[in-house]
């Protein structure tokens, strides 16, 4: 039986209380992460996590404080990966600090288990699970229009559609700004988190970029969904076994997946947490 201690993250990176919103967007940045554990400075204990989506719904919040989850849901090194897969499959998050004597050893994420999805799932059709919602975009749509369409449907991928109604390529929140739209380094100081170039990756500021349209109130460029979207997107079909879209998913470091059916219609998105739900049965 294959425990949390052997597929976690050892010794994660943290951030510490008393604390700035812009301690963790340094950390994220510069090590391009998703989420970090909160820890009191005084003793190293755990006391929260934050997430990109955490700074995304508190844009002008600067206090960590203010911004983490608090007392969130942990894992034990010695639980099973059915386990933590039936926590996220529950909704009780998506990165989960691995606690053990009280003590923080490591952080666990739906990537983590895809590789047991892969040796576990074989033979079960993507069609078996619950699919998250799916939200099309038409690929003239304003990259403006793309940004509404993100907050107010709080998914970070959107699938987009030609004007015959076919996948044409997909956008994710990351994509949305890449090196033709913006200076990195602009960015950054505009974000109070500057630095040499040798201290940040560019892998690292997608992950925060939209959070600086929407603090700086900049105005978003004026080009179509289809001038940044990733063309011609990896798929899968209702048939696909769900063991090689956990395999497609680790190996190119997807998040999501468009599911299509045998004419390539857009039907669906896979993302990694209905992936891994698959372990929680």
């Amino acid at each position: 039986m294959t425990t949390v201690r052997k597929v976690m993250t050892h010794n994660p990176i943290t951030a510490e209380i008393p604390g700035s919103r812009n301690d963790v967007l340094k950390l994220m940045v510069k090590h391009n992460l998703t989420g970090v554990p909160i820890v009191k400075k005084a003793d190293g204990k755990l006391v929260g996590m934050i997430t990109r989506a955490d700074i995304f719904q508190h844009p002008e919040e600067d206090q960590l404080a203010m911004v983490m989850t608090r007392d969130p849901p942990v894992l034990s090194p010695d639980d099973t990966v059915e386990h933590a897969a039936t926590q996220i499959a529950g909704g009780k998050g998506t990165h989960f600090p691995v606690v053990e004597d009280g003590m923080l050893i490591g952080i666990l994420t739906p990537t983590d288990l895809l590789n047991e999805v892969e040796k576990k799932a074989s033979g079960i059709p993507v069609e078996e699970l619950a699919l998250s919602p799916c939200v099309p975009i038409f690929q003239d749509a304003p990259l403006r229009v793309a940004l509404v369409t993100f907050k107010a449907s709080r998914v970070n991928a959107l699938p987009v559609l030609d004007s015959n109604g076919r996948l044409s390529g997909i956008l994710t929140d990351r994509d949305v700004f890449n090196k033709s739209l913006i200076n990195g380094s602009i960015a950054l100081t505009a974000l109070g988190i500057g630095g040499d170039e040798d201290e940040w990756t560019w892998e690292g500021l997608r992950n925060v970029m939209k959070l600086w349209f929407e603090v700086s109130k900049i105005e978003v460029p004026a080009v179509p969904v289809r001038d940044i979207m990733v063309r011609s997107p990896t798929t899968v079909f209702r048939k696909t076994n769900v063991s090689e879209a956990a395999r497609t998913m680790r190996r190119n470091d997807f998040g999501q997946l468009p599911v299509v059916d045998s004419k390539e219609n857009l039907v669906a998105m896979l993302y990694d947490v209905n992936v891994v739900s698959i372990l929680a049965r």
